[in-house]
This record gives structure tokens, sequence and C-alpha cells, in this order.
């Protein structure tokens, strides 16, 4: 099969890199890809991975390219071009992608519809309202204390929480998105919620339109310094499995959240056949969804994937076709860390084209993969192309020595302004 994978992300590395090993698979590209994806290889043949020039938001030409290519699948990473409706465009046209369609990815581009339809369906959730005007959205945060998350309603990168603590912040918050706009048109509204206090999980389940397949779970670090202090980002690390939530207990909560989701699904005739990741807290009360996400996370994709043991490819084809009800996910009983090293001054504007050293001597250590995500060649060296830098991934018997993998990856690696955190993995260890 001829693959085309979208994005350019550490999550797009993860996807290249796994289903480079299908057996299945005899050519791909990647639209526009990054360094470290064009160093990929195909197990089958030996082939590299090859980067095309083309951005994951440019509909026309990723379909001409497509189609041009004779592509057998199309894989979508980003969120962006699953909200622009790239399925729809695709399916219109003939050609098989993976990936929600437009109504079904308004789960994350729109967290006014998310908030909505779990208020409609029983899906248990913070208490929250939605606004457009600021004065009214002052008013509630102050009913919560300003004890709130104050979230734009479509796709800011991750970036579009604000986490508040007090009145003071959380009116500074609201005001930055519904007056000053700082995320733009994605900021024309807000939801507010209640802040719940819990562990918060990642959840992702594979679905087919009709069956939701779980995961194991993991566990994300948003903020960008350690101790959970800092702004929001797209994520600065993951690990998987999270030792404090047991199968069974998993097996639970999936069923709070994606039974009455699928219902829900098939009521409003959302046909989600994609990856489903809910945030979730674990709070004394039980689990509260924080948000719907239509894609794989990143940098949960990094972690997962390096545990999955089954073709990922076939598990596409099934999620496409209807057929996860036959399929049986295998995953490694080892754990997995995923440290995120950024540019300095991320998640704000950072500087690109930073040489970056130690990749190769990294590379070389056991049980570790370098996933890349802003990289680009800069003649004959690898350099810096965005905020998130590289996704250092390690394996281990348990998460202690995942971690300890992962930082001694971390220590051989250097590029200037290089930032991370250093405690990954250390609340699921608590």
């Amino acid at each position: 099969m001829k693959l085309l994978v979208i994005g350019s992300g550490g999550r797009e590395h993860a996807l290249v890199w796994k289903l480079a090993q299908s057996p299945h698979v005899t050519q791909m590209w990647c639209a526009p890809g990054n360094a470290g994806i064009a160093e990929e290889r195909l197990e089958k043949n030996q082939s590299l991975v090859e980067c095309v020039k083309i951005g994951a938001e440019d509909l026309p030409k990723l379909l001409a390219f497509a189609r041009e290519k004779k592509a057998d699948l199309t894989v979508v990473g980003p969120d962006t071009p699953l909200a622009l409706g790239v399925v729809d465009l695709f399916h219109e046209n003939g050609l098989r992608i993976w990936g929600p369609n437009r109504k079904a990815a308004q789960f994350e581009a729109s967290k006014v519809f998310s908030q909505l339809f779990m208020q409609r369906h029983g899906i248990p959730t913070a208490r929250g309202g939605i606004f457009f005007d600021a004065a009214a959205a002052r008013e509630f945060a102050a009913t919560l204390d300003g004890r709130c998350a104050v979230k734009a309603d479509g796709l800011a990168l991750g970036k579009g929480v604000l986490v508040c603590r007090g009145v003071a912040e959380a009116n500074a918050g609201i005001d930055e998105i519904l007056v000053r706009k700082a995320f733009g048109a994605a900021g024309g509204r807000v939801v507010i919620q209640e802040l719940l206090e819990g562990s918060e999980i990642s959840l992702h389940a594979l679905c087919d339109g009709k069956t939701a397949k779980l995961f194991p779970t993991s566990q994300d670090h948003k903020r960008a310094l350690d101790g959970d202090l800092g702004l929001n980002t797209g994520g600065m690390g993951a690990c998987s499995p999270a030792p404090f939530l047991d199968e069974n207990r998993l097996a639970e909560v999936g069923e709070q959240i994606l039974d009455p989701w699928l219902r829900g699904c098939e009521a409003e005739g959302i046909d989600f056949r994609g990856i489903l990741y809910p945030g979730v807290m674990l709070t004394k009360d039980g689990p509260r969804v924080l948000e719907f996400n239509a894609r794989f996370g990143d940098p949960e994709a990094q972690v997962y994937l390096t545990r999955l043991e089954s073709d990922l490819l076939e598990m596409l084809e099934a999620s496409l076709n209807g057929a996860l009800d036959k399929l049986e996910l295998k995953w490694s009983a080892i754990a997995s860390v995923c440290v995120v090293m950024a540019s300095g001054g991320y998640p704000g504007p950072s500087t690109k084209g930073k040489p970056i050293s130690g990749l190769g001597e990294a590379s070389r250590l056991p049980n570790v993969k370098v996933f890349h995500a802003g990289t680009a060649r800069g003649g004959d060296a690898i350099v810096t192309n965005g905020g998130r830098v590289l996704g250092v991934t390690a394996l281990g018997a348990d998460l202690w020595k995942a971690r300890a993998a992962a930082y001694e990856a971390v220590d051989r690696i250097r590029f200037d302004g290089a930032h991370y955190r250093r405690d990954i993995g250390v609340k699921a260890l608590r």
C-alpha cells in the first residue's frame, strides 16, 4: 500500500515510524514532514519516507498530490485539517482517508459544541457556562470565586485554556480572550468551567462509527514549567501507563464516558471514525471530561505507539471499515516516557535555525527513540524549526526506568535555548 501522512510534528513522526513497520506499506509520503521523518525507512523494502513541501492546511494541493501519486490511504495527524474538512474533501473525490469528518471533528474544533453535547447526553463533565460577552463571563466566574478554566471555543494549538485560581486571574483571562482577542477568531466565545481537583489523565479510543476500543492509560504534562507551573502548552511530556489507574478502573471510566458518547453520536448522526481523545479529571465524585480531542495527542502518540504491538495500519483499516469489534489491540506491558525539548520562550515566540547536536548519540542508547517535531535541515545540520523541537522517548520495565532512560538521552542533546521539564512522570509515580 502507498500511504500519505499529513502533518509535521512529533505525533506525525510517531505515526510514520509505526506505519513504516507494517509489512503492507510499500511507499510513504509525509506532507510536509520534518527532518526526522525524512530519515525513516520502510521495513518492507527499506525505502525512505519522502517529505513533500505541502502544508497540512493546503487542502487542494494535498488532494492533488494524493490523486497524482495514487495514494491508497491518507492518514491525518493534526486537528486543523480535520476541522477544515480534509476528510470530506477526499471522500467527495473518491479517495480513502483516515480521520473524523468535519461534523465529527467539531468535538475538538468547538469547545462550545462539546460542552453542549456532554450536557445533552449525560456525559460527566465540569459545571460550566458559554459566553460571548466579557461582562457576563466575569459575573459567572465570580460565582466560582475565580477558580475556573477559561477556554477559547476554537482551535488554539493547545494554548487556548487559561487555568485561573482567583477572581482577578479569571477576569484577566476572560479579557485576554474576549476583549484583546489573543486567540483571534478561536476566541469569539469562551467556555468557563469550574476548576476540578484530582488526577488528570489522557484517554484515547479508536472508533469506527459504532465501536470504541480503549487504549491503556497515559498522562500528559501541559504546563510549561516543573510542578505544573507556567503557561499551558501543546504538551511538555507524557507517560504510559498511569499506575494510579488499574485496568478495571480504566474500563469503568471508559464506560462512563464512551457509552453515552457513542449513544449521543448515534442519536445526532455523527459518524466518528478516528481517535477520540478525552482529557479526563479523576475527582472524588468520579471522572469528569475536561475536553474532547479528535486526533492522537501529542506527546501521547509517542508513548502509545512505542508500546503498541499491533499493526497500526490494520487498526486504521478496521476503524475505516467498521470492523473494530473483530480486532484485538495488543500492547506491551513495559512503560514509556516522552520528554519534550522545546525552544527557549515556548509557548511564546521562539527563534528558529538553532543547530542541534547529540541526536545520533542519544538515538544509539538502548530503548530510546527521538521523535522530531519542530526540526528542519539547515545545510548538513538539523536545526530547530518550531516551539516544540523533539520528543525524546524511552521504554523501561517500569516508569522509573523509562524516565531515567529518557532523561539520559535528553542530556546528550544540545541546542541553544533548549527548555524541558525535569519532572515528567513524577505525578504518576506519586
